[in-house]
């Protein structure tokens, strides 16, 4: 069982503050994009460091699961537990999940801590997310080959009170970046 002290020690070892990193937004919204762009900075800072995507999940860890309430619910679950195991390890942890309601993000934020969860809320307007449509998905949806699909036939309930959000319709990318690297550097500093 992983205690405080063993996180501490890793982090010293790591010379940094290990967190999970919680991107939520819709598909397309930008999540994948901001979640590797910030891995490769915390990287070339010498942050031990991860990303965990959704769409990787589901091909390996998560394979089998659909779309239903309880399949999402055990997707978010899943993906919290292992966040949480690398969190102890002092890893710094980079989640991209669409992760659609509060009661969903909630059980994340239970498994990671509240103290450890950093929220970041990857908005950018549905319309946006359409036109960006790089997988077809929204395509796919409208014409109603994918059943409940987040923004179409499946809510989104955006996050009331993020860590912080990111408009990611209103900035280029290369700002949204900076903005996201702005506000997580103080938080993975060790302190002394």
């Amino acid at each position: 069982m992983f205690t405080p002290a063993h996180k501490q020690q890793r982090e010293q070892l790591l010379g940094q503050r290990a967190c999970v990193i919680w991107l939520t937004g819709l598909s397309g919204a930008g999540k994948t994009t901001l979640a590797n762009a910030l891995g490769n900075y915390l990287h070339q800072q010498g942050k031990l460091c991860t990303v965990l995507d959704g769409d990787v999940l589901r091909d390996g860890l998560n394979k089998g699961l659909g779309f239903s309430e309880t399949d999402r619910t055990e997707n978010i679950r899943r993906a919290a537990e292992t966040a949480r195991i690398l969190l102890h390890t002092g890893v710094i942890t980079i989640c991209s999940f669409i992760s659609p309601t509060h009661e969903i993000r909630a059980l994340a934020k239970s498994i990671i801590g509240e103290n450890d969860f950093v929220e970041v809320y990857v908005n950018s307007s549905l319309a946006s997310c359409e036109q960006r449509d790089v997988k077809g998905l929204y395509a796919k949806a409208r014409r109603g080959e994918i059943p409940s699909f987040t923004g179409i036939t499946a809510p989104f309930e955006a996050p009331e009170r993020p860590d912080v959000e990111i408009r990611t319709d209103q900035y280029t990318v290369e700002e949204s970046v900076a903005q996201l690297i702005q506000f997580i550097s103080p938080r993975i500093v060790l302190n002394d």
